[in-house]
């Protein structure tokens, strides 16, 4: 596994998260939930990049898709090992990221979102939606490719093979696919664009596909973007709107 440049920077945001941490089957999840009713049938699973849910980012952005009624949960998939958030602002020099991946690898990441998967379940969820930043992408495309989860959103995805994933969520997964792609992205690039709406686009993808593009913005923009740069502030306002909106269409 290797991520970009892009993948191990970005911008810690300002604001006081309003959802707590329990655990799940023994797995720690940040989660929150709607104020007033909301359809406890239906959960979204936010996947999040290597900085896991301790970053305020992440709570902040679960904390806003609960604001539109869906409660959210965000696992920690890392059991703590989580990247150190210095390295956003290139600290942290001891820390050795290819000595990171083999510990987290897919069946060490699967292994608790499974588990959490088979709690929400029992507890009466019924639908699932999943939202995955960078390297969470590549688990909501694993999660759809068995038909786990009903929709499927992701921005800026890592990890991800090119095309061969695509043509296997064309004849496999079953969820309505978001991606929220931009301009600058080494992970995924125009070309993957491109062929994501070969693939995928023009009606091919039954259940539905969607690409939305923010010009201006880099690989992270929607979860550790600068909201200083305008651009940028507008690339990930931009792209959590299409996400909520994807998101009441379809879960």
């Amino acid at each position: 596994m290797s991520l970009c440049d892009d993948c191990v920077k970005g911008v810690r945001h300002e604001g006081n998260p309003e959802g707590q941490f329990y655990k799940i089957s023994g797995i720690e999840c940040y989660i929150a939930t709607p104020k007033g009713d909301y359809a406890k049938e239906k959960v979204i699973i936010h996947l999040t990049d290597v900085f896991g849910p301790r970053l305020v980012n992440a709570q902040l952005v679960a904390d806003g898709f609960a604001s539109n009624g869906f409660k959210v949960v965000v696992p920690d998939l890392f059991d703590g090992d989580c990247w150190p958030q210095d390295v956003l602002t290139g600290g942290a020099s001891g820390f050795n990221m290819q000595e990171w991946f083999p510990r987290h690898g897919p069946e060490q990441i699967r292994k608790p979102l499974d588990a959490v998967i088979a709690a929400l379940k029992s507890d009466g969820v019924t639908r699932i939606g999943t939202t995955g930043y960078c390297f969470g992408a590549r688990y909501v495309f694993d999660l759809a490719f068995e038909n786990v989860n009903h929709v499927a959103v992701v921005s800026h995805p890592s990890l991800l093979k090119i095309p061969d994933d695509l043509e296997k969520y064309l004849k496999t997964a079953k969820a309505p696919l978001l991606i929220n792609s931009c301009t600058d992205d080494s992970q995924f690039p125009h070309e993957a664009q491109a062929k994501a709406d070969e693939i995928l686009g023009g009606g091919k993808f039954a259940p539905g596909y969607v690409r939305e593009y923010f010009e201006g913005c880099s690989h992270g923009f929607a979860i550790r973007g600068d909201i200083n740069d305008p651009k940028v502030k507008a690339g990930k306002e931009g792209a959590f709107e299409k996400s909520v909106a994807f998101f009441k269409s379809h879960l």
